[in-house]
């Protein structure tokens, strides 16, 4: 792997960039602080704007290693984050990266995530030279791994009572994509 870091991307109707503690307030309105959006994630959601001050203000400081993946959502019609999309985890021994994303309820079911999603997969393959790309989903959240077959990413199973959530324990389901099929499917 041939790590970059979060470096800006950009798709036909999205910005990927990093985040900065001047995105604090726009975070906490737009998706943090709803639970509906936190219900299948492993963070509960915010009750006060210092603590999007508080999370951004530490990845500032992780955007400085190569190895930190955090984007913020940014439809270049609106101008401020909808949500985020990361790599969560990293296996240098498979070269995986595992991607993780929310985004606020307002703008569910617009291909706001696929088109995230896409981008970043792109640049994962093409720039960061991973062997796998693999994401994760709480069975409860289907809509989930919707996104994850929308962009060409392969159901491999469900892995019963193995992750944890605001939910509890729960039964994951896993999606991959291999840099052979990436770039198959790019070739298109």
């Amino acid at each position: 792997m041939e790590h970059k870091g979060t470096v800006t991307l950009h798709s036909e109707r999205l910005l990927l960039r990093r985040l900065t503690v001047q995105d604090a307030k726009a975070m906490y309105a737009n998706w943090a602080n709803d639970p509906e959006v936190t219900k299948f994630l492993t963070w509960p959601a915010y009750t006060d704007v210092s603590q999007a001050n508080c999370i951004l203000r530490d990845w500032e400081k992780l955007y400085d290693a190569d190895t930190f993946y955090q984007w913020a959502i940014v439809p270049k019609d609106l101008g401020e984050p909808i949500g985020t999309i990361s790599v969560v985890r990293f296996d240098k021994n498979t070269e995986t990266a595992e991607i993780g994303y929310c985004i606020g309820k307002k703008w569910w079911h617009k291909g706001y995530t696929s088109e995230a999603l896409r981008a970043v997969t792109a640049f994962l393959f093409d720039d960061v030279k991973i062997n796998r790309l693999e994401a994760r989903h709480d069975t409860n959240n289907p809509h989930s791994g919707a996104v994850m077959k929308k962009c060409g990413m392969c159901f491999e199973g469900i892995l019963r009572s193995s992750g944890r959530n605001n939910q509890g324990i729960v039964d994951v389901a896993v999606y991959s994509m291999l840099a052979e099929e990436y770039r198959n499917d790019s070739a298109r």
